[in-house]
């Protein structure tokens, strides 16, 4: 008998496990000469360059929480700036000669790597005929993938839409690959909301939509436009406009696939790799979790007193370029407790914050934290809920008898943040993180624990989206991170089960879902940084 959709994410997630005793499978070594290019171009399409932009808003991150009362106008200046302060090269790095080169961004991937591409469903504006782009990051131009003869959107809107190509992981990651790429889904999502702050524009993601119909608004299906090139799968849809959020009057799906089946499609998308494995866990779990048409989400959040006060003073868009994965860091250094409360804070889901008024669900992640460095706080094994009944789930769902459940005497009173287990964290930190010393020499680390089974019970797709939000926490741990004059990185190898029996779980209520790591990372010296559009002649 075939598996039902659920059946098959349970068993993909199983399979994909890293352990002790084995990791996950994955290629038996790294094909250099078949690693797929980093960036996706269409070919016979019109390019509409797009300006590098070399001063930007001059908003504080401090100030990215409060309402905006200018708004940037709505045209294809500022559309370039959001696209290149989310999706754009931030960087290029060098090693030695010169030869040994490789761009960064401001969303962060696994592996550098990049999977996910990114689409601009838009109005005509002035200089931007309607239609659906594609946005070329390497280049920072826009590639018509689609003319609308008439467009249904108001012109005081956009969207955004996210696909992912597996393969791009696949490649260095095998089956566990298909977890990444929704990581860097979430990374994406959190790196829009930031931009769109910084604009003082508001996003947000319509999860309405099927993945079919989706797929169709992009010309995902096209066959004949990915003859001898991977495959895109699509992701979300997000809608964003300078005015108030009532202000924007939404398209129906069936307005935009119509003016996606009458319009002029036109465009190649290129090989990005000599040689493709196909990864049969990973095709079988994907179409799983392949979504269909939903009702709008309506849920009643938890009210939270008012956020714990940033005390940077840099410029949002400083602390998004100048974001970096850290490869290592200085145990010497701690991180004093009011910062550290401040990061906590920031990752409740209040609806009124960047990112979270970006994100429709209710909040299924809750944090395990090994406490290092922290001025003000004994080392130990902590936790967070972010939601109202969150720590009593942990209470409930962890079953070791030397758990001691009891909240910091210095910490704010909203907080959900307990201590249940004092000592020296660092060892199980390193051998939960599949032995990198970074998680063990930083300030803390971090494992993220998803309500797997409550979330499954409303679909197969569900188990995309938990990952989803564990990028956007991510994507705000790396924010918060540089705010506070730290450095921030994404573990995406950690042994699941060994996480859980620290803990005491049995059986799949709480599952270990992504780790991060804050510290302050240590500068390799040997790398030279180059400025991220240099390249261009324009």
């Amino acid at each position: 008998m075939s598996a039902t959709p659920v059946e098959t994410v349970y068993a993909y997630h199983q399979r994909s496990k890293h352990q002790l005793q084995r990791y996950a499978a994955g290629p038996d070594g790294l094909d250099w000469d078949s690693q797929p290019n980093p960036f996706r171009q269409f070919q016979g399409t019109q390019k509409i360059p797009l300006t590098v932009h070399t001063e930007h808003p001059d908003r504080g991150f401090a100030q990215l929480g409060q309402p905006n009362p200018s708004p940037a106008p709505l045209n294809l200046d500022n559309l370039g700036r959001l696209l290149e302060l989310s999706l754009g090269l931030s960087a290029w790095k060098t090693y030695g000669s010169g030869e040994d080169r490789w761009s960064l961004r401001c969303n962060p991937s696994s592996g550098n790597l990049h999977p996910t591409e990114a689409y601009l469903i838009t109005p005509a504006l002035e200089s931007l005929p309607a239609g659906v782009y594609h946005y070329h990051s390497y280049a920072h131009e826009l590639e018509l993938r689609c003319g609308f003869a008439s467009s249904p959107m108001p012109a005081t809107g956009v969207a955004i839409a996210l696909s992912s190509i597996h393969w791009r992981e696949a490649w260095k990651y095998g089956e566990r690959a298909f977890r990444y790429c929704q990581h860097d889904v979430g990374h994406a999502l959190g790196a829009l909301s930031y931009a769109a702050a910084v604009l003082g524009w508001h996003i947000a993601f319509d999860d309405t939509w099927a993945d079919a119909d989706i797929a169709s608004l992009l010309g995902l299906e096209r066959a004949e436009d990915f003859a001898d090139a991977e495959r895109e799968v699509p992701d979300l849809l997000l809608w964003i406009n300078p005015q108030p959020a009532q202000a924007f009057s939404v398209p129906s799906p069936a307005a935009l696939l119509s003016a996606a089946d009458k319009g002029s499609w036109s465009g190649q998308a290129n090989r990005l790799s000599e040689t493709v494995d196909t990864w049969v866990a990973i095709e079988l779990v994907h179409a799983a979790a392949i979504k269909p048409a939903t009702p709008a989400i309506e849920y009643v959040p938890d009210t939270w007193s008012q956020a714990l006060p940033c005390s940077s003073t840099a410029r949002a868009t400083d602390l998004i370029y100048q974001r970096r994965s850290m490869q290592a860091c200085d145990p010497r250094i701690a991180l004093p407790v009011d910062a550290f409360f401040r990061i906590m804070d920031a990752l409740l889901p209040r609806l009124e914050a960047t990112p979270w008024s970006a994100w429709p669900y209710p909040p299924r992640l809750h944090l395990l934290l090994f406490i290092h460095r922290v001025k003000g706080l004994m080392p130990g094994l902590y936790a967070l809920g972010r939601h109202s009944t969150g720590i009593q789930q942990m209470q409930t769902t962890f079953d070791n008898p030397k758990f001691t459940w009891k909240k910091p005497d210095n910490c704010p009173e909203h907080l959900p943040l307990y201590q249940y287990l004092v000592g020296d964290a660092s060892n199980a930190a390193r051998l939960f993180s599949c032995h990198q010393d970074i998680a063990a020499n930083g300030a803390f680390s971090v494992g993220m624990l998803v309500e797997f089974d409550a979330a499954l019970e409303q679909g197969a797709w569900q188990y995309r989206r938990l990952f989803w939000e564990a990028g956007l926490l991510g994507q705000v741990l790396y924010l918060e991170a540089e705010a506070a004059g730290m450095q921030g990185t994404g573990i995406g190898c950690y042994f699941d089960d060994e996480v859980h029996q620290l803990l005491g779980i049995d059986g799949m209520a709480l599952q270990s879902l992504y780790h991060f790591t804050v510290g302050k990372g240590l500068v390799d010296k040997r790398l030279q940084t180059l400025p991220p559009y240099a390249h261009l002649e324009r």
